[in-house]
């Protein structure tokens, strides 16, 4: 094992161009500017020796240090094993500083190993020093080891020391930067592909968060923790609300902007708000886009560091960019909520028509999302549902009025041309590539089929019946039984939900009753607050 005689040569003046603070004071070297920033949390570096006295020298050549306004915080471990144990509690350290002769003439390789191999961390910029360099010759270890800088300690001033640590906390930052411009733009692309998904707007701006700290600078959440703060809100009836935070907003989502920003702040940003341009003031970006719809969008970024003319320029191209994925994301939307209200419209029309209920179609919907997401499906896939259910009789706009409006039992004859009602719908939708008519027509054709196999039009069973057509199957039946129709009264709910589990396993899918019953609460709640 290596001793205390490796210990760093004399020093001199000439060594040293930089000064340091003692215990408690500030740097005041041309790479430490003054007070380090209460805001950024300090660089993390692991120092593994098991040499005290290399400990201890290394703590006083960085005393006082910091680096882009950030201080140095020493972790140590004097073996192989505790190394391991350090970089598992500090997976966002920047630097190790690492002995290869310690436990084992090797542990240090096997650190490195570890560290690459093991926690894939590739970060962590690992400088190895070594007292005895033939164990660990510089030319095998730099070709065979994923390590970023090798020193010998006879010759490892406190000047090389200083200079090492620059050089990796350097590479560091910029490995953070990629890493969090990686991380937004994937975020950023997900959310493209996504556009189903209710959050969609959330995931969005969330990507444009990190990506605008990455812009700015930045540490973002992911390697390295930060104290950085960022808001992502709209205005909508005349009321600033949030819909993507992070730092100390991360909680704030849903919630009004007054409610989450203090009336100073809040003053500012309503500045930014009127001034309609984006604006930097004290350590805080303001960011305005407006899309060509008319919806106002803002983002806030506070703990931002002074920018140069290059951070700018690529700041106004983003800025451009956000407010064209603002315009797409909305289009999207648009175009989805217009799809919604057709198929809303298409089905009311049919209810009017038979003299039904006129809420039908949106409890039936409402119902059938609750259910989808019981039964396990996605966002996009439950929204699918909910915009399709509508048209689950759109078949009945070709059954003549005399047999659906008529007000006693209908004859074998009669019933034969009601029935055909699925086949109508399923043959009017079939034909359409959009996602919702197309799910519709898999509503209409087979909802009315039975687990057993005796439903109509098709006799198919179990689970040869779509997953949506067993949903409906259900809530169409129950909000039918509970409701007027023009040959019966309404029942009772409590007769109703006795019908339901008498025909679990023949009608129904036993498993779709067993949710409809535990959701059965927020289903009561639907009925009453969409009365007819």
């Amino acid at each position: 094992m290596e001793r205390s005689d490796m210990s760093f040569p004399t020093l001199t003046p000439d060594d040293v161009p930089l000064q340091f603070a003692e215990e408690g004071g500030e740097a005041t070297g041309p790479h430490s500017p003054g007070l380090s920033s209460p805001t950024l949390p300090p660089w993390k570096i692991l120092v593994v020796d098991d040499d005290e006295e290399v400990l201890a020298l290394t703590r006083l050549v960085l005393r006082g240090f910091s680096f882009e306004g950030r201080p140095m915080e020493l972790f140590s471990a004097r073996s192989g094993a505790e190394a391991r144990v350090l970089v598992g509690r500090h997976p966002d350290a920047a630097i190790m500083l690492l002995d290869v002769v310690m436990e084992t003439e090797s542990a240090g390789l096997e650190v490195v190993r570890y560290i690459r191999d093991e926690l894939k961390n590739a970060f962590i910029r690992i400088i190895l020093r070594t007292g005895q360099p033939g164990h660990a010759p510089e030319n095998t270890v730099l070709v065979e080891y994923d390590v970023n800088d090798y020193k010998e300690k006879s010759s490892l001033s406190k000047q090389n020391l200083i200079t090492s640590i620059l050089s990796a906390l350097r590479s560091y930052r910029d490995l953070r930067a990629l890493e969090n411009t990686r991380r937004g733009l994937q975020k950023i692309i997900d959310a493209s592909a996504d556009l189903f998904e209710p959050n969609s707007l959330r995931a969005l701006a969330s990507g444009i968060l990190t990506q605008l700290a990455a812009i700015l600078g930045l540490e973002s959440t992911g390697g390295v923790h930060s104290r950085t703060s960022s808001l992502a809100f709209t205005r909508r009836r005349g009321e600033m609300l949030v819909y993507a935070g992070s730092g100390r907003f991360e909680g704030a989502v849903g919630r009004p902007l007054r409610a989450v920003v203090s009336e100073a702040l809040l003053a500012r940003i309503e500045q930014g708000v009127a001034s309609r341009k984006a604006l930097f003031f004290e350590s805080n970006y303001f960011g305005y886009f407006r899309s060509a719809t008319g919806i106002e969008n803002f983002l806030f970024m506070e703990g931002v560091q002074p920018l140069g003319a290059l951070e700018r320029d690529l700041l106004e191209i983003f800025s451009a960019n956000i407010a064209f994925a603002f315009d797409r994301l909305f289009l999207t939307r648009e175009i989805l909520d217009t799809q919604r209200d057709v198929t809303f419209t298409l089905g009311e029309v049919i209810e009017v028509r038979s003299q039904e209920a006129g809420n039908h179609v949106r409890r039936v919907a409402s119902y059938s999302r609750l259910l989808g997401a019981g039964c396990g499906l996605s966002d996009s896939e439950t929204d699918l549902l909910f915009m399709a259910s509508p048209l689950h009789d759109l078949g009945k706009i070709g059954i003549p009025d005399n047999i659906l409006n008529k007000p006693g039992k209908l004859d074998e004859i009669e019933l034969q041309v009601m029935q055909g009602h699925a086949t109508i719908g399923y043959n009017i939708l079939r034909r359409s590539s959009r996602s919702i008519l197309k799910a519709g027509a898999i509503i209409a054709h087979q909802h009315h089929e039975r687990w057993d196999g005796g439903g109509y039009p098709q006799g198919i069973r179990g689970e040869e019946i779509h997953l949506f057509a067993r949903i409906i199957a259900i809530t169409d039946v129950f909000d039918a039984l509970v409701s007027n129709r023009c040959y019966r009264k309404a029942w009772e709910p409590e007769r109703a939900l006795a019908l339901i589990e008498g025909e679990k396993g023949r009608h129904f899918d036993p498993g779709i009753v067993a949710v409809f019953f535990a959701n059965l609460d927020d289903i009561l709640e639907i009925r009453e607050s969409l009365k007819d």
